[in-house]
């Protein structure tokens, strides 16, 4: 019977070499790209992506404000001009020399549903008159005038023999192609006083108070001869020019 024995030393270094080769065999695990890069570039990276974000928010937001302005509220609105000849003209009939006109620019909004008009008078090219936000409140019966020169209010009944009514004055509008004037146009004169200072200026109505709120509101009368006006109160006096009708108009603000 023979007897097979293993040495004890040769059996540790068999063992050795079977780790070893297991160890090799190991095989570490793939990583990704994302994982290759540093930290900071990753966090630099989330807070570019972050600011861009917020750029096209923030235009997108922007852009659609402008659209809305000049798209839906600036809807209804016209800008027109009128063109009429000088005073002289009238005075001297049978002159046979060419008759000077004189012309200026508005726009205007009809808001139909309150009964109300909205002019614009900018700073006139040729004309000495103040430029001018006009409300005409049909339901109040009411004008303001905003003298943008001066950024002083003045209100007084509407006038509606010069002032026309919201409905015929969009029809008017509606025929008038935009950056020509009104056909056969003329001027007249009107000439208000300055009364008395109003506190409340709530009262007068919302478009009103967005016209002149925190700004001098004061109370206008009618005054007759205007054509009689004398020349140092004249200097108290400030023009505004506009039209809400087939005419123009040249209506005279004087202080006492």
């Amino acid at each position: 019977m023979v007897k097979l024995a293993f040495n004890s030393a040769l059996a540790q270094k068999e063992a050795k070499k079977e780790e070893e080769n297991s160890e090799v065999l190991i095989i570490p695990e793939s990583k990704e790209p994302e994982d290759l890069v540093p930290l900071g570039q990753r966090r630099a990276w989330c807070w570019c992506m972050c600011f861009g974000l917020a750029f096209m928010l923030a235009g997108i937001v922007l852009g659609g404000a402008y659209l809305y302005k000049y798209f839906v509220q600036q809807r209804g609105v016209y800008y027109c001009g009128v063109r009429y000849p000088d005073d002289l003209a009238f005075s001297d009939q049978y002159s046979e020399g060419p008759v000077r006109y004189h012309s200026f620019q508005e726009s205007i909004q009809i808001l139909e549903e309150e009964n109300v008009e909205l002019i614009s008078v900018p700073v006139p090219e040729f004309a000495d008159s103040d430029p001018a936000d006009i409300v005409h409140d049909f339901h109040r019966k009411l004008t303001a005038y905003l003298d943008l020169n001066l950024n002083k209010c003045y209100v007084i009944p509407l006038n509606t023999s010069i002032v026309m009514p919201p409905r015929s004055f969009l029809e008017l509008l509606a025929n008038i192609k935009a950056g020509t004037y009104l056909p056969q146009s003329y001027l007249i004169h009107e000439q208000m006083v300055v009364t008395d200072r109003i506190e409340n200026v709530y009262q007068l109505g919302s478009f009103i108070y967005r016209l002149c709120r925190d700004k001098e509101t004061y109370r206008l009368q009618h005054r007759e001869n205007v054509r009689g006006i004398q020349k140092r109160e004249a200097k108290n006096c400030h023009k505004i020019l506009h039209f809400e009708n087939t005419f123009a108009v040249e209506t005279l603000i004087c202080e006492h």
